[in-house]
């Protein structure tokens, strides 16, 4: 039976629809850094996507050809995720979507070396003709952060946003955003099949004792 993520790592994958404290190792992942709005048809979010699932299923499918990988087991792609911020830090302006800039991420599985990654972009360059040089190995340590499951659609985080700061808060820990510590979200739905009120999307913020 392929590994899964989601099943094995309930803690980062499917939590509550209540916020909770969470200490988040750090991870492998591939990545795209864009700007922009996300909900642009044909804009840099897009792209970004189908570049980061092109090198995603190369490396899960590499089993089937003469490329053989050291420590190698079947898995299921992790799903999408995103960190957001926009210039001037802080919190999410949904008001604005045309300021987001983000950074796609897929978690890589730990047989994944810098070395397979660099020949999965080739194998997947040579095979589709089309450049994945904007995709990045990229290794990301959250730390201490508050979390929730959110049910709903996307423009409605703020109100989920809204209790998780309000539980960090009374637990005596605020907010610790930086270029490093961003709004995280865990796309956990596909929003061309669910209807928006059904959507999941796990919420992380990184947090730091207040008197710390």
């Amino acid at each position: 039976m392929a590994f899964d993520y989601k099943k094995e790592y309930k803690e980062f994958y499917l939590p509550p629809a209540k916020p909770g404290l969470v200490e988040v190792p750090a991870m492998r992942y591939l990545a795209v850094d864009g700007q922009g709005d996300p909900n642009e048809p044909e804009g840099e979010y897009k792209a970004a996507i189908g570049m980061l699932y092109a090198i995603a299923f190369t490396i899960k499918m590499s089993c089937k050809g003469s490329y053989k990988i050291d420590g190698y087991f079947p898995y299921v792609v992790p799903p999408l995720e995103g960190l957001w911020r926009q210039k001037g830090g802080g919190e999410i302006d949904y008001a604005h979507k045309e300021n987001f800039m983000w950074k796609s991420i897929i978690r890589l599985p730990e047989f994944v070396t810098e070395e397979v990654f660099q020949w999965a972009i080739g194998e997947a360059t040579r095979k589709k003709q089309q450049d994945f040089s904007k995709v990045q190995f990229f290794t990301y340590e959250e730390g201490l952060c508050v979390q929730c499951m959110h049910i709903g659609s996307y423009d409605e985080e703020p109100a989920t946003i809204a209790k998780m700061t309000d539980y960090a808060d009374c637990l005596g820990y605020a907010a610790d955003f930086s270029e490093k510590r961003l709004h995280h979200e865990i796309y956990l739905s596909d929003p061309r099949r669910a209807a928006a009120e059904k959507l999941r999307t796990v919420i992380r913020h990184p947090v730091r004792r207040k008197d710390a």
